[in-house]
């Protein structure tokens, strides 16, 4: 006995059915918008039904806030470890950006869909969507104050206005930096890992030039 309704049941499995669900979403929501992209669009490119979606997600906001935790949850565990990890010793203004930086990249270098959720990302920071903003703060807001703490006490010379400002700044470098779509083209003889040890590298020490100098 299932509690799955008789609409849901195809042949791939329920998990199967939601992963599918969300990689397709991801998909359409980068290349329209959250507006732009329709729940019938996303069942037909799935090949399932509204009903699969509904039993799911429950409606169209919450598919959107299960893509961006499909990414985000593993994004800050990862943050979180690595934070901790330099924190243990006498970290320098160069390791907490590396926490904070590094694994952003190393996701947008997913094969299963890390470029279309960079896109959804830089979505979610030009389209005014009051909803989603408190999503994303609610639920990832605490890990941006760490790192924000973490700064603090290696740039005792920023006021918290100040420091905030940088960090954002520093957050949308990032973002540029992870959708590769900048004056700086990886090579043919250049792999894709090491492209992105190269941006890690120079975001870095951009960023902490940035941090360090005069208020």
């Amino acid at each position: 006995m299932t509690d799955e309704p008789p609409a849901v049941r195809i042949a791939s499995p329920s998990f199967s059915t939601r992963e599918r669900i969300l990689g397709v979403a991801e998909t359409l929501f980068a290349r329209h918008g959250f507006a732009g992209a329709s729940l019938r669009q996303v069942t037909a490119a799935a090949k399932v039904n509204l009903a699969a979606v509904n039993y799911h997600f429950g409606s169209k906001e919450s598919l959107i806030e299960e893509v961006f935790r499909r990414r985000l949850d593993e994004l800050n565990r990862q943050r979180l470890a690595s934070l901790a990890v330099v924190q243990a010793g006498e970290p320098a203004l160069e390791d907490v950006l590396d926490a904070f930086i590094r694994p952003a990249l190393e996701q947008s270098m997913d094969a299963a869909g890390g470029t279309a959720f960079v896109r959804v990302l830089a979505r979610a920071y030009a389209e005014h969507d009051e909803r989603l903003r408190k999503f994303l703060s609610d639920n990832y807001g605490h890990v941006l104050r760490e790192f924000a703490t973490a700064f603090a006490r290696l740039l005792p010379h920023l006021d918290k206005e100040e420091l905030y400002w940088r960090l954002d700044i520093v957050a949308g470098a990032l973002t540029y930096a992870m959708a590769d779509f900048g004056m700086i083209k990886r090579k043919g003889d250049v792999t894709e890992r090491s492209h992105r040890e190269l941006a890690a590298a120079h975001l870095i020490r951009f960023a902490a030039a940035g941090l360090r100098a005069g208020s």
